[in-house]
């Protein structure tokens, strides 16, 4: 099978890790940008190369498992593979490369015996406490071989309760080794595109408690149901979605997917709902209609969040509010498969969570602090058009309408721009001259920061050639773009051969809250 670059450097990234650390790495790719290829041809090579290995991949969900185990048949029609999945009534323990569902082998690690790579996609899902089904299964595996290693794949590296994964106390996954940003998959044409229009219709979660860091789920289902709240947020749909063919919609509770899938009816649209209750053969009868394009329209509640594939959605709509910045990504992540006469997809937000959380392809930074309260994202609306615009731009990203100049006394704040950052607009600035010297911070390893000289403003970026991880494959990304020596091992030998390195005559740089991001270079030298 042939692999997209990023999918062969994730690859790649792992045997370098491997080579210089003893960790447990993650692999961070984006909903929608082929995991499941990169564990196949990850196995494959992992027993081509070292002949004895035993590999689990473990996942929660019956359809990632078969979809894992098909991805590696494709790959590799005579793979000594097999599924121990009671959901797929599968129960092989022997295979060289097991495929298994963790809610039926958590407690047959001894009938399993010896593994020597846990794979675990949805990696997000793993507490660090000691009482998840995750964290016995690989506790018995260890007492077996003590020196098992565990990669975990997943789009979201990050936990409402204890922040990002790699990070803190008692984590299981200590480093980053790959990790490709949205936004770049979405500008080289790996996925599409998300765009927000606003809505009229907004769920009120203003008396709706808190437990555990999320919205109590009974308050929020009565929220959400509250009035006429399911019947406006559905015309709402039906209007700004009438030239959309596949809309899949998130609710807040059973009762409330069903009373949105009855709104959505009374349109004369198709629609089913999908929820953790519905039987298996329904549900199946249900998605395969849906993602042959033969029915519309979807609700679900808390079923189609991870694992569901369905490439042609080209409408998302929010009717349930999270304070959980990983559900909030994996519910648009959902939209962003690229499919044959899709050119975006649509994401309605009845539930308040671009504002609550901003840009998808700014998570990571907004969850460095688990604690951190980052407010709402500041935004205007276009009155032509309703395209949601980030607050900085002075025409319309979508239909070009002028905003009204703003109000001298009133002062700029930091923020963030809804869906996607690159609402900001980007503009090209001429470069003088580059300059590099290191960067010490206290507790971190040195960096070199380069400043591009564009007149009398300056503007900088970090390489951090003495980090591992992802930052790392970044600054080598970085040197093999401007030089076609070999990339430096350190910080300190990067600043001695700065005379190797092309100078961009222009950068492209974009606001992001109150700092510059440098997002593309141009060298006509």
């Amino acid at each position: 099978m042939d692999l997209r670059p990023y999918q062969r450097a994730a690859i790649d990234a792992l045997y370098t890790y491997f080579a210089t650390h003893n960790g447990h790495p993650l692999i961070v790719l984006p909903t929608g940008t082929g995991k499941s290829v990169v564990i196949a041809n990850f196995c494959q090579e992992a027993i081509e190369t070292w002949p004895e290995t035993r590999i689990l991949m473990i996942t929660h969900v019956s359809e990632l498992i078969a979809q894992n185990y098909a991805a590696l048949v494709r790959a590799w029609p005579d793979a000594p593979a097999g599924i121990y999945s009671a959901s797929l009534n599968k129960r092989d323990t022997q295979s060289q490369i097991l495929f298994c569902g963790i809610q039926s082998v958590y407690k047959r690690a001894f009938q399993i015996q010896r593994a020597d790579l846990v794979l675990v996609d949805e990696a997000h899902l793993i507490g660090r406490t000691d009482t998840g089904m995750y964290q016995k299964f690989l506790a018995d595996l260890r007492i077996i071989n003590p020196a098992v290693k565990v990669i975990g794949f997943t789009a979201t590296p990050y936990r409402m309760d204890t922040g990002l994964l790699h990070e803190g106390k008692d984590r299981l996954f200590t480093d980053i080794a790959y990790q490709e940003p949205v936004l770049r998959m979405i500008e080289q044409g790996y996925l599409c595109p998300v765009i927000s229009k606003a809505t009229e219709t907004m769920i009120d979660v203003s008396g709706v408690h808190l437990r555990g860091g999320d919205f109590v789920p009974g308050e929020l289902e009565r929220a959400a149901m509250a009035g006429d709240t399911s019947k406006l947020a559905v015309q709402e749909i039906v209007a700004k979605g009438k030239d959309r063919g596949s809309w899949l919609i998130f609710c807040a509770g059973v009762d409330h997917a069903i009373e949105v899938r009855n709104a959505v009816r009374a349109h004369g649209i198709d629609c089913e709902t999908v929820t953790g209750d519905t039987p298996a053969g329904e549900r199946a009868a249900i998605l395969s209609a849906f993602k042959s394009g033969r029915l519309r329209a979807v609700t679900n509640m808390n079923v189609l969040t991870t694992g569901f594939d369905a490439t042609g959605v080209d409408l998302i709509a929010l009717l349930r509010p999270t304070k959980s910045v990983g559900l909030y990504a994996q519910m648009i992540g959902r939209g962003t498969r690229i499919a044959p006469g899709k050119d975006d997809c649509l994401v309605l937000d009845f539930a308040g969570n671009v504002m609550r959380h901003g840009p998808i392809d700014r998570l990571d930074g907004r969850l460095k602090n688990k604690n951190e309260k980052p407010g709402d994202a500041p935004v205007k609306t276009c009155p032509e058009c309703n395209e949601i615009n980030h607050a900085s731009v002075r025409q319309c990203t979508a239909c070009g309408y002028e905003f009204p100049p703003p109000k001298p006394e009133i002062a700029a704040r930091a923020s963030d721009a809804p869906i996607l950052s690159t609402q900001a607009i980007a503009k090209w600035l001429d470069v003088s001259r580059v300059s590099y010297m290191p960067h010490a911070k206290e507790g971190k390893p040195t960096s070199m920061r380069v400043d591009y000289h564009c007149g009398i403003v300056r503007h900088s970026e970090w390489i951090c050639f003495d980090h591992s991880g992802y930052p790392r494959q970044k600054a080598c990304d970085w040197w093999r773009h401007r030089a076609i020596t070999p990339v430096p091992i350190t910080t300190a030998e990067a600043l001695s051969r700065t005379v190797e390195l092309r100078t961009p005559s222009a950068i492209k740089a974009r606001p992001v809250g109150k700092y510059v991001e440098i997002v593309d270079f141009r060298f006509d030298r």
